[in-house]
Parts: structure tokens; sequence; C-alpha cells
């Protein structure tokens, strides 16, 4: 919904679209497809139909269309890989949001046409499994089309041989079938390369494939050249900067003015060409100054996964990819010219949208270049077979986007900068890491949704369950399987609290032992829920039984003993002295024997991620030791059957509460072994829950939430601070 709206503002914003310097050459070569210009002419037979068509608003338009079912369609990937549906989200995501890639395809500009091409390359060896020779052929051709859009598109053979030769372990069982597909799709490649190049040749009397190489070569390599060092002639000294080195321009400055400049570098030597002697210098400079050009490139590599976007000194102007409240370009006269001619109106901006999507754009509205790079190290890691990636039969497949993505944008580096030139890692990055954390964590384990209170479990369980009346106080515990320790946390439940009776409840959650007996045995309320949900599930059928039964405060713990139940009373004073509705304990505020590194780390980790997302400071999250109003507890909207914790605080934040944490102390589970599955599982797990908790209550219920919930005197609650 987002990424349309952003797009129809787009449209609407820079009619008939934006006409960039390359998009008037491309407009210039649809007839003439002259393939030694600085672009190649791949888009221009995309292009030309499309402008007979409708001009260049139809063009921008087709463009947003095909960027939305980009996004459906590395989604649908993901899920065809078995990625959560969650995660699959997050891998569409930066494609249908990221301001930057709205920009871009409002440009007639070959990106959005090389996303495709990518995409679909992805979907051929990702989408049915390991390819056989045919499939591999056919993705050969479609390398073939994205050297022909974009000459970079070239490297992507790479990638693509590499995912080949490691895919269904091929190189060790199959060889055979290695070579044939390998060969397959370096044929398909070669068939339509050598096309080009023999179109190149017929049209210019040489071989080669595009105008540009020459002059990017040249202003990469002009950048670092130490001339005093290179052994220079007369012919490619011309060619050395007139400005010393650490003072030198950008490699577009030296690649497109200078080297674009007809009258430069002045007269040549006899029998030369400035293309013969741009390359000479710059083999000159490759050939003795390796690592300077390396580690050039290198710098500029690291330059696009910088936490944001920012014009670093003599780069390619930033602001040529953001949206202007101008238009922008026309202080270049054939700008104006084109959209004339192919647009059929003069350029013109239409101010309020233009403010919205530059708003938009500046402050947050695209994807972090860190983000990426976190997507990126998730994949390398799952490749390196980390977690459960070894077993998944993923890790081929997590391969490919991350290697495709490294390959494209390093190699685009090695000749220039930009931040036009990263574009397709919004592609190939979340998808990798998409893929690779799901390789690392396993097959999904969450549960669906629960629905509305009381759902057919919750109907049969407080059928059988009845209507007794409960005290004032209620200790609510979800027991699935714990009857070695659930005995010894009731034996040492307090029977009274603030001079009130404590009644404790507990909900057996399809056990297969006999909890619900040994709890029965030391006096407490049992519900049996006929079939195993989850704790979250329990929790919620414990609150409404406890606030059916004549409850005014409800409590939680666990069955297993790590909490320490003579804290109850310290644990309900606040909300007894009307100081807050829902108090929580926190191990980082109180004590903690922990037992796990990777949970240590977890529960600091969501601590900071509640904070930013309620802005107010939360300490842990997790503790399982609360007590709050009956009334509040069932107010709450609760979905999660499991990872509960988190959905219950922020939702009682978002409807208001006061939320008050105590230092409490946590020790390690008395008996049995957690429920809560591998440490990774569970934070990603955890994490999706809390955020899409934090979506739903404080983003899509913002400004029409009417739930704010009231105590019993009907008094509005206050919320802390």
């Amino acid at each position: 919904m987002v990424g349309t709206v952003l797009r129809v503002l787009a449209t609407v914003a820079y009619r008939p679209g934006i006409v960039y310097t390359d998009s008037v050459q491309y407009l210039n070569n649809m007839e003439k497809l002259s393939p030694d210009q600085l672009n190649p002419i791949g888009y221009d037979f995309v292009l030309r139909p499309m402008i007979a068509i409708g001009g260049i608003t139809f063009v921008v338009i087709v463009q947003h269309v095909v960027g939305l079912l980009l996004g459906i369609a590395i989604y649908a990937l993901a899920r065809r890989l078995t990625v959560y549906r969650w995660l699959s989200a997050v891998a569409a995501a930066p494609i249908l949001l990221d301001a930057y890639q709205v920009q871009i395809e409002q440009n007639v500009m070959a990106e959005t046409t090389f996303d495709v091409l990518l995409v679909a390359i992805l979907w051929l060896l990702l989408g049915r499994g390991a390819p056989g020779w045919k499939r591999a052929a056919a993705v050969g051709v479609l390398l073939g089309a994205a050297f022909a859009v974009r000459t970079i598109g070239l490297v992507l053979i790479v990638a693509v041989v590499l995912y080949l030769v490691v895919v269904g372990n091929a190189w060790r069982k199959r060889r055979l079938h290695l070579v044939r597909r390998t060969a397959a799709a370096l044929a398909g490649f070669a068939v339509v390369f050598g096309a080009y190049a023999g179109y190149y040749h017929a049209e210019t009397g040489r071989w080669g494939f595009t105008g540009a190489e020459n002059q990017v070569l040249y202003g990469r390599t002009a950048v670092v050249a130490n001339c005093a060092e290179l052994p220079l002639n007369d012919g490619t000294r011309l060619f050395c900067p007139k400005e010393p080195l650490g003072q030198r321009l950008g490699v577009d400055k030296y690649a497109h003015n200078h080297y674009g400049d007809p009258n430069w570098p002045g007269p040549l030597p006899p029998g030369t060409t400035k293309r013969q002697l741009a390359t000479e210098f710059a083999r000159l400079v490759i050939r003795h100054q390796p690592l300077d050009v390396t580690w050039a490139a290198l710098k500029d590599f690291g330059k696009g996964f910088a936490p944001t976007r920012a014009t670093s000194p003599d780069d390619v102007p930033l602001d040529r990819w953001q949206f202007q409240l101008t238009y922008p370009n026309l202080q270049d006269p054939n700008t104006a010219k084109a959209a004339v001619k192919w647009g059929g109106s003069e350029p013109h901006v239409a101010r309020v949208p233009a403010e919205i999507l530059r708003a938009y754009q500046l402050h947050g509205g695209y994807t972090s270049g860190t983000l990426l790079a976190l997507y990126g190290l998730i994949a390398l890691a799952a490749v390196a077979g980390l977690g459960r990636a070894k077993t998944s039969g993923l890790r081929a497949a997590t391969l490919l986007p991350v290697a495709a993505g490294v390959i494209l944008l390093l190699g685009s580096a090695a000749f220039e900068f930009s931040w036009r030139y990263q574009l397709p890692g919004l592609v190939l990055f979340p998808l990798a890491g998409a893929i690779g954390l799901r390789a690392i964590l396993g097959k999904d384990q969450a549960r669906p949704a629960m629905a509305d209170y009381p759902d057919a479990v919750d109907a049969l369980a407080v059928k059988d369950f009845g209507k007794p009346n409960l005290a004032p106080v209620v200790v609510v515990i979800a027991a699935y399987n714990e009857a070695g320790g659930i005995g010894a946390v009731l034996t040492n439940m307090p029977r009274t609290c603030a001079e009130m009776p404590v009644d404790v409840l507990v909900v057996v959650d399809g056990s297969t032992d006999d909890t619900a007996e040994i709890a029965r045995s030391h006096g407490a309320f049992v519900c049996v829920a006929p079939s195993n949900r989850g704790q979250g599930a329990a929790l919620r059928l414990g609150y409404h039984l406890a606030a059916q039964g004549g409850a005014r405060y409800v409590v939680t713990t666990d069955a297993d003993g790590q909490y320490d139940n003579d804290e109850l009373e310290v644990l309900l004073e606040p909300i007894l002295l009307d100081r807050a509705d829902f108090v929580t304990g926190s191990r980082r505020l109180g004590a903690e024997d922990a037992d796990s590194r990777l949970r240590w780390v977890g529960v600091r980790v969501f601590a900071v991620l509640a904070s930013i997302l309620t802005r107010r400071k939360l300490t842990d999250t997790s503790f399982g030791f609360r007590a709050l109003r009956a009334e509040l507890a069932t107010a709450i909207t609760l979905r999660e059957p499991q990872y509960q914790s988190s959905e219950l605080l922020l939702g009682a934040l978002a409807i208001g509460a006061r939320v008050v944490e105590l230092p409490m102390t946590m020790r390690r589970r008395g008996d049995g072994t957690s429920k809560k599955g591998p440490g990774l599982v569970y934070g990603a797990n955890y994490g999706r829950v809390m955020t899409t908790t934090w979506l739903r209550e404080y983003v899509l219920r913002r400004g029409r939430r009417s739930r704010t919930w009231r105590t019993r005197t009907d008094r509005t609650a206050r919320t802390s601070g």
C-alpha cells in the first residue's frame, strides 16, 4: 500500500517523468541503436515500444508497476524457499519502500529493466530446485540480456557459475551434470554476447561492446596515478591529471568532464587516438600500481554500506538521485527538449507531492547500507554452515544472491561509485539475508495467531472448569508437562498477600504427564486445555478465568521455579498504592543467575528495541513474574500463542496503562528443559512478535484507538511518566 502511494506521488509530482542526462542519450539512440555510445543498447529495445505507446509518462508508469511486481516476486520466491512469512516481507520491503528505488523508476533509466532480469535469473535458478541444462541455458540468455542493458551485468556470470558448481553438491556427486549445465549457461550467455559484439563490429568496424570502457577505466586510474613513477611517453603523459596526488578530482570528473570534452587533452601525437592513449594510460597505472587501484575500488565498495546516504568528496552527487522541489537537470537544455519531444509537455513539478516525497526520502525513507551489510553477513554465515544451515538445503540458495550482490557492487565500484549503482543491492542482499536466516534458524516453529477469546479450545476448557469464586489475588501459571517442578512452586506460594487471600490457577496446556493431578493435590485451581497451544494461549485463558471468578489482581509466574514467590507483595505494592496498573520484574535491575550468554544478550537487545518502539525506557521485556489489574489483563489484545511477554507489555503501554519495572530475582530453571527452543530461533520469533505488536498497536491503530481501558471505578488509566 505504501509502495503504491509513493509511486503514485512520484508520477504526479514529476511530469512527464524525470529526464536525466543518460535519459537523453537513451532516447536519442532509440532509432539509431548505435552500440558505441556511453550506455549499451539493451534498454533502448524496451524503451522504444513504450515511448511509441504513451511517451515518457507511460514509461515511468510501467516502471513503477514493475517495481511493485518485483517486490511481490521477491516475496513469492522467499516463500517458495520456505522463508517465514514475516521474513519474506522483510526481504521484499526495500524494493517496495526505498525512496531511491522509487526515484530511479521515475527516471527514464535502465535500472528497473536490469532489476527485472536479476529477479528473473533468481527465479529460474532457485524457484524450482536445482536447475538442469535447459534452465541453465535460459539463465545464460538472461545474463546476456542483463549485460546488454547494463554492461556491469557481465560480472553476474561469476555468481551464476559459482552457484551451478555448488548446488546439489554436483561438484562431488554429479560432475557430468555439473559440466552440462554450466556449459549450457555459458553457451546461452555467449550467444547474446557474441551477437552484441558482432553487431558492434559491424557498426563501428572494431571489436568491442560499449563506448564507455575507455573513459570509465581512465577515470578510475587517473585518480590514483603516480605519474612521476610511470613510464609515460609523449602521448600518455597528456592524460596525467594536472592536480597533484591527494588533491585529485573524482572518477566522474575525469571520466566524463575531462574525457568527454572533445578539445581535451589537446593535440595528440600523429597516428594516435584519444581512445588508444586513454586505454594505454589506464593499463600502465593498473600494471604499476595494482594495490592503489584495488584499494581505491574497495574504499568505494565500502561506501555503499554506510548507515546513512551522503556524498563523499568528488563522488557523483547524491542529489541526482533525490526528489527535488524543482525539476532536475534543467541546466542542460537537452532535458527540456527531450521532455517536450518524447513526453509531450514542458517538464514541471507538482509542489505538494514533491515535498512529501522529499521529506520521506530525507528522513529515513531508504534502506540503510549498514542493514544491507547485516543481511550480507547473515547470508555468508549461512553459507558457512552456522546453526542449522548445514542441514537446511538452503546454503546454495543463499549463496547465489549474496555472491551476485557482492560481485555486482564490487564490479561497479571498480569503475566508479554512485548511489545509483547500489540499487541492485535492494534486490539481492535482503533476499540473501532472509534465506540465510531461515537456513540458520530452521523451519518456522511459530504457531498461527489466535482468534478472539474465547476460541474453540478456550470454550471447551471454560465449560469443563466451571465458574468457581476466586480470591482477589490470583496467580496464573501456564504449565505444559511440568510434573517435575510445579509441586515445589505451589508449596512455596504465599497464601495471602497484603492481607488478601491468594488463589493459584494452573492452566494445563495439553500436558501428557500428571501436571494437573499434582497441581490439584497442592490446592490449586486447575483448568485443562484439551490441546497444546503455547504459553501465551494458556495465560490468556487464565486471565479471563481469573476475571470471571472475581479476581481484582492477576499475577503470573512460571512453573519451573525461576522466580522468588516471596517477592509477591513487593510486586503488587505499586498497584495497591495506585501508582501502577501493570508491574513487571526486571532481572537487570535485580539479580540473575544466567545460564545462557545468548539469552543474556537477547534480554538487553530486546529491551533497547522495545524502548525505541515505545519511546520509554524499558530494561526487561520477557520477565515472567508480573502483576496487573484483572480488567487490564482482559483488555489487551493478545494474539500470540507463544513468545507472548512482549505482546502483553507493549499492548498494555499502547492502551494507556501505567507500567512500572521493579528489581526482581531470576534463578536458573529448577526442573525440566525449556520449551522456548534454540536461542536464535526464539530470538527471531520474539523479535517478530515485538515488531508486529508495535505495528498493530502503535501504527495501524494510531489516531483511531478507542480502546483506552477503564478501571472498575470508570477512571481512564493514565500513562506513567
